[in-house]
């Protein structure tokens, strides 16, 4: 018998001595192709003491004031013998009593990676206010210049997808108002081509990826995500949110601007010998730091003008406070019911006409022991400019933090666990079984294993496995599905026995939640010749403007030997007025990382596709072929097995395995599918596939 000691924000309990202490891990399961591992041990309870009636505040009685919180995870610490075993997190289910008294509390061991989900709540990229110091100015200038800015060094690009024209490469027309990206020179009105209000931004989802780490505090492993990885690094997600143009509603007669005049950090306090209760952590974003009684959160607003306005205030991606068509030349907003600790507040004005404040001033107010701080932000002189800001947390996709992360991870087959610094270990599940840990570290547990019971399975409960994206239905992908029947881009993988008869088993599909659009590469419709052109169109198969799941996509920085019309002037009745030309390297949206197979194969496509540019079938490095092929086909494979065993492990092995590790038995080597410890004991039982 091993003896298990838990802390509970660095506070010993007192624990049963007969309480059986079971722990889960998992890296990957078989039985759950798509779900990222946690660790967790089933409910168990802990005696009423008098230790433990302290550390949880003697929850059964709800009269205490400043009681227990059930509703958060605390962190907490299990040792073996005194030796650290594994950090994570409790939750407190509740307490059994017994003739009215207390008699145990009932709690659940959660491992580190599953906090992750409960920091990121129910977020969406909204959220992540940090992604704003990269927003751009919306005008034809700034547009045109964003359409040929090379992605390798710059991560806001414009790429050649339009929300609701349809482009087309006509030499032989001259039709004005359409999409034809053919340049007419000379005399007459060549107003036709690419309209600057079609096209949005995009951003590399690294930098999404860097938001979040800065706005939950936590830190990523660079094993996969870093600058190097191409197929990862050079990922954009296009940002668009509403359908057609951008807009917050007028788009080309009202301006939209995140006031972002204040300088980062503790701005004023008083008393002056106290401790800030509030800081921007950046231009735009006020963060509220004290842990005392919140009591006032004020914004103020100067101006010499009456020019109207709209303003709408944010706590994270939640608006609290919005007012229409202010004309006052000071106006005072309190806000203090809207007051969270710690929580980030943002300003965003709408307006028709430039005008100028004197100032914009946070107030933060806090009663603390030693008396009443107050905490200012001033801008000073700040100018509402005469253009139309494009702030990417207002413009990026519709999608929960969480739920962005667990579709890179599904599209990649990636892995994650908190290492002992406390980094988030992420990385593909071949590179996991091969570098984490050597494939040689293996830990032989014959002499452990009980003989008296075990059995050999079928390694895998599907006949066949599905992958995919939730969203084909944008005008060229849907077409493909309709002409070929099959969906764009997935693959299905299946196994069959030596008489070709499928095997036994149910279906399963990994979704990935985005979009997967299909591009076109253009044809001179006056002479049938190929041009060096490829676009994307966000419409439906109406042909009426699409938004549809997050759309993610590689731009290709490429030179087209053919001029673009571009339309740098759209009149308000939607006709298209002055046109300028565009020559040199323009960004045009692929789902591969190259336009040359000799460069990169890779690709988001999870089934092999004729290439949209090239139009072979030379881009094998699909995302079934280069993340998923070896664990499914292992799986899949006729020699392969889920050996399931019974053994007790010392505390050498409990101590120091991980999951990358082998277990040897008799001779043969496996890798672990899952592993249940009763901790007490040691007694673990353990699912294994045979190494082929």
């Amino acid at each position: 018998m091993q003896s298990i000691q838990l802390y509970i924000e660095g506070q010993r309990v007192d624990m049963f001595k007969d309480e059986s202490v079971n722990i889960t891990q998992s890296i990957k399961n078989v039985k759950d192709v798509a779900k990222i591992f946690t660790e967790f041990t089933k409910t168990f309870t802990l005696p009423a003491s008098k230790t433990n009636n302290k550390i949880f505040k003697h929850y059964y009685n709800f009269d205490i004031i400043g009681g227990f919180d059930a509703r958060t995870k605390k962190d907490a610490t299990l040792e073996l013998n005194y030796l650290p075993f594994k950090k994570g997190k409790i939750k407190l289910e509740g307490v059994d009593l017994q003739n009215r008294k207390p008699k145990s509390y009932r709690i659940t061991f959660f491992g580190n990676t599953v906090t992750l989900k409960d920091l990121l709540g129910e977020d969406k990229l909204n959220a992540l206010t940090e992604l704003n110091t990269l927003n751009e100015t919306f005008s034809p200038s700034s547009i045109e210049t964003a359409l040929q800015r090379n992605p390798s060094t710059n991560d806001v690009v414009v790429p050649i997808i339009t929300h609701t024209k349809r482009l087309f490469y006509d030499s032989g027309d001259n039709t004005p108002n359409t999409g034809n990206l053919f340049n007419h020179t000379g005399g007459g009105s060549h107003n036709h081509g690419l309209a600057w209000n079609e096209l949005k931004y995009a951003l590399r989802i690294h930098k999404i990826i860097e938001a979040i780490e800065d706005r939950y505090g936590i830190t990523f492993s660079t094993d996969f995500f870093n600058t190097s990885n191409d197929s990862y690094y050079d990922l954009f997600m296009w940002l668009h949110r509403k359908k057609g143009i951008v807009s917050s509603g007028g788009q080309t007669d009202q301006f939209v601007n995140l006031i972002d005049g204040w300088t980062v950090g503790f701005g004023t306090t008083t008393p002056s010998s106290a401790s800030p209760v509030s800081r921007m952590t950046t231009t735009s974003s006020l963060q509220l730091i004290s842990s005392d009684s919140p009591t006032i959160l004020s914004l103020l607003l100067t101006r010499a003008s009456s020019n109207p306005y709209d303003i709408s205030i944010s706590r994270g991606s939640t608006e609290v406070y919005s007012e229409s068509n202010i004309t006052s030349t000071s106006k005072n907003i309190d806000i203090s019911s809207e007051m969270v600790n710690f929580a980030s507040y943002t300003v965003t004005i709408t307006y028709t006409s430039s005008f100028s404040f004197t100032d914009v001033k946070w107030t933060t107010q806090y009663s603390t022991p030693s008396g009443t701080v107050t905490t200012t932000h001033s801008t000073g002189s700040y100018i509402a400019p005469a253009n139309f800001e494009f702030v990417i947390s207002e413009q990026i996709p519709e999608i929960k933090v969480i739920d962005f992360l667990t579709g890179i991870f599904k599209m990649f087959n990636l892995v994650a666990f908190v290492e002992d610094g406390g980094t988030i270990y992420i990385d593909t599940l071949d590179n996991f079984y091969t570098n984490k840990k050597s494939i040689s570290t293996a830990y032989d547990i014959s002499e452990f294993v009980d003989v008296k019971s075990s059995q050999v399975n079928t390694s895998l409960p599907y006949r066949e496995v599905s992958f995919g994206y939730e969203d084909t239905k944008t005008f060229l992908a849907a077409t493909h599905n309709q002409l070929f029947n099959q969906e764009w881009g997935k693959t299905n993988y299946t196994k069959t026995d030596d008489d070709g008869n499928v095997v036994d088993g149910s279906l399963y599909s990994v979704i990935a939640p985005f979009g997967h659009p299909k591009y076109e590469r253009l044809i001179d419709l006056d002479n049938e010749v190929q041009t060096d052109i490829q676009w994307g169109y966000s419409v439906d198969d109406n042909r009426e403007s699409y938004i549809g799941k997050p759309l993610l996509f590689y731009p290709v920085y490429t030179n087209p030997s053919e001029v673009i019309s571009f339309i740098d002037f759209v009149n308000p009745d939607g006709t298209y007025g002055t046109h300028s030309s565009i020559s040199g390297s323009v960004n045009m949206p692929s789902n591969s990382v190259s336009f040359s197979s000799g460069t990169s194969t890779a690709n988001i496509n999870f089934k092999l596709e004729k290439n949209e540019y090239t139009g072979d079938s030379a881009f094998t490095g699909t995302l079934f072929q280069n993340y998923h092929t070896n664990y499914i086909t292992n799986v899949f494979d006729t020699k392969n097995r889920l050996t399931k065993v019974k053994a007790y492990l010392p505390l050498k092995i409990l101590l120091n395995f991980t999951l990358a590790d082998r277990f040897d038995i008799n001779g043969k080597r496996y890798k672990i599918n899952s592993i249940d410890t009763n901790l007490a004991t040691g007694e673990s039982n353990i699912e294994l596939l045979n190494e082929l």
